[in-house]
């Protein structure tokens, strides 16, 4: 099996005082993206409940989100190119509190299904945007500080997950909720375009950021071995966003319908998850340079299908609040590390094995959620999400691709 090295990227230099204020910015918006959708998310059921509808029909309208996000995400990359990476980061938050709010108010599950897809899509575009941004002010430090954006992000998540909680046990109702929640962040937004880097993304910016430039970038001829490799990877990256798409969307119904956990109680399996999520990703980096990537990908597959496993087998509302958390905290690095891995893959061009691999995995939030909703009206919830588990021992199975050390100095 392959070692990939990896040297790190120091210049020793400061950052100027124009990318310190441009970080905390970019910042901001990793958390305002992390907090919106986060805010529908614990109130799923009661949407749910009030229009009546069944699990599988629950689940084909969730895939919304995702199915917007799917067909937005190849226009990403054009628009940064014209109108430049911030504005468009900002613009995309806009669009997704909006589609979040309407999806909170709508009267039919054509409407909510419809909004959802429209904040998936803006959702989409902000996330390749922000990214992008991101990665022009890594330029400007000299040094990796990707991965403490990702980490705000999960930050953002629990922030808005909690918010959301609050709102359950002060009875607020959910026009109001939201409407606080989009002004808010709509806020943050506008204000951090502010101190944002001023003028056009270079090109390079927004390459292989998503699927924007799949058809352009696949031209050449690769081995079956890397083709196989690169499969490998993309099902690292789907079982890891299916064990967090399990979590966004089932985590709440399954802790109060299932178990009977108080609406605010039931909230708190998804900031448990997210949370954990966060604590992982801030370790994860020491981790992965100490162990490896294998290792660590082995053993973040062992602790979701220990976790959730135990969790399902005896089902009580303190253990399965564990359970996703142990499941958030095993999927911690699992998806930067496919990306990773992708994008130095023999035989392809730079950014290629990249762009497949965060084109694919969207794949799992489209899919899982009428999976596990089908899975549920013919048997039970509880087994619908033994898919976590099972991603958790497909992980174990496929880190073989992943080297055994990471960096080396």
């Amino acid at each position: 099996m392959r070692t990939i090295v990896h040297m790190p990227i120091e210049t020793g230099r400061s950052p100027a005082r124009s990318h310190q204020r441009a970080r905390a910015a970019v910042a901001a918006l990793f958390l305002t993206n992390g907090a919106l959708f986060a805010n529908l998310l614990p109130r799923f059921p009661e949407i749910k409940a009030s229009l009546g509808l069944e699990n599988a029909t629950y689940g084909v309208a969730v895939a919304a989100f995702p199915a917007g996000a799917i067909a937005a995400g190849l226009f990403a990359a054009a628009l940064i190119r014209r109108f430049g990476s911030a504005p468009v980061a900002v613009v995309g938050t806009l669009g997704t509190s909006i589609g979040i709010l309407l999806a909170g108010v709508s009267p039919s599950v054509g409407l909510f299904a419809a909004a959802l897809f429209l904040g998936g899509a803006m959702d989409a575009i902000t996330d390749v945007a922000q990214n992008a941004h991101a990665l022009r002010v890594q330029r400007g430090y000299g040094r990796s500080i990707l991965n403490s954006f990702h980490a705000v992000w999960s930050i953002g998540a629990v922030i808005g997950g909690s918010m959301a909680a609050g709102a359950i046990a002060l009875d607020l109702p959910l026009g109001l909720h939201l409407g606080i929640s989009a002004v808010l962040f709509a806020v943050v937004s506008l204000i951090a375009l502010r101190y944002c880097l001023p003028g056009a993304d270079r090109p390079e910016d927004a390459v292989a950021a998503d699927g924007a430039e799949l058809s352009n970038s696949i031209r050449i001829r690769v081995g079956s071995r890397t083709i196989g490799v690169l499969a490998a990877l993309v099902l690292i990256a789907i079982a890891g966003t299916l064990v967090e798409d399990a979590g966004n969307s089932w985590a709440t119904l399954y802790l109060g319908s299932g178990l009977g956990a108080p609406a605010a109680l039931a909230a708190t399996g998804y900031i448990a998850m997210v949370g954990a999520q966060f604590i992982g990703r801030m370790l994860g980096d020491r981790l992965v340079d100490r162990f490896g990537q294998r290792a660590v990908a082995r053993a973040g597959g062992v602790v979701v299908a220990l976790g959730m496993g135990v969790a399902l087998a005896l089902p009580t509302v303190p253990g399965t609040v564990v359970g996703f958390a142990l499941a958030g905290l095993g999927v911690a690095t699992l998806v930067p590390a496919a990306m990773s891995e992708a994008d130095n893959l023999p035989g392809l061009r730079h950014g290629t094995g990249l762009t497949v691999v965060s084109w694919l995995m969207r794949l799992s939030f489209l899919l899982s959620p009428p999976l596990v909703g089908l899975v549920a009206d013919a048997t039970s919830l509880r087994l619908g999400l033994l898919v976590i588990p099972l991603a958790g021992l497909a992980v174990v199975v496929l880190a073989r691709v992943l080297p055994t050390r990471r960096t080396a100095g």
